[in-house]
């Protein structure tokens, strides 16, 4: 009759069903942290560039007249800012916190891609301008033009609105901003105090000597 065992074989499977899990947190913070960049960048740069161009009647001639993204709306570099600062707080908190910061980054993202959105057709910043450049203030603009800048900057803030999404689903497995603990809130293992160097050991009276310690110093 063959010797029967009592002690329980291991089993891997918890093991192996963690790494799917463990990647593809890996990928969505990789993800939500490259989305929301990106997008942020994408916006306050946008916002910069001339999104309305028309010209205005003076005297007998008429004046070329351009107004950029901050002319027309300053709330997509607004929400912009906003965005980037709820994406590094992300990893600053944990818990119901994390997933409030996380709904401030979705919800800033879309406010951005909607102003950027209604600014694309807005004709009042270039209206505005043509009234203090002629100094009259029933002046209006002609031969209205929109360019591309408003919907780029628009794409920005969807990608923001990406991002917040994505912490919104997978926010609660990314790693938080702390020195102290682990992934698993556990604390990390304490370095063992460093002792005396013995003095039968001349090597390590060298070593101590070359870390700028006494080794005539007990510990």
């Amino acid at each position: 009759m063959g010797y029967v065992s009592a002690v329980p074989v291991p089993q891997p499977r918890a093991r192996a069903a963690s790494a799917p899990d463990s990647a593809g947190s890996r990928r969505s913070l990789a993800a939500g942290l490259l989305l929301g960049a990106a997008g942020a960048t994408v916006v306050l740069l946008a916002s910069g560039q001339i999104w309305a161009e028309g010209k205005a009647a003076v005297g007998g001639g008429t004046l070329p007249l351009s107004a950029d993204g901050q002319d027309v709306t300053g709330l997509p570099a607004a929400l912009a800012v906003v965005g980037l600062a709820a994406l590094v707080a992300v990893f600053a908190v944990r818990g119901g916190g994390r997933l409030l910061v996380a709904a401030l980054l979705a919800l800033s993202g879309l406010g951005a891609g909607l102003s950027a959105w209604a600014g694309a057709s807005d004709s009042e910043a270039l209206d505005e301008r043509a009234a203090q450049t002629t100094g009259d203030a029933a002046a209006t603009v002609d031969a209205l033009s929109h360019t591309a800048w408003p919907y780029v900057t628009a794409a920005g803030g969807l990608l923001i609105l990406l991002a917040g999404l994505l912490a919104l689903r997978y926010g609660k497995r990314w790693p938080t901003m702390s020195g102290r603990y682990e992934r698993d809130g556990t604390p990390r293992p304490r370095k063992a105090p460093r002792t005396a160097p013995d003095p039968d050991r001349p090597e390590e009276l060298w070593k101590a000597l070359d870390r700028g310690e006494d080794p005539t110093r007990d510990a």
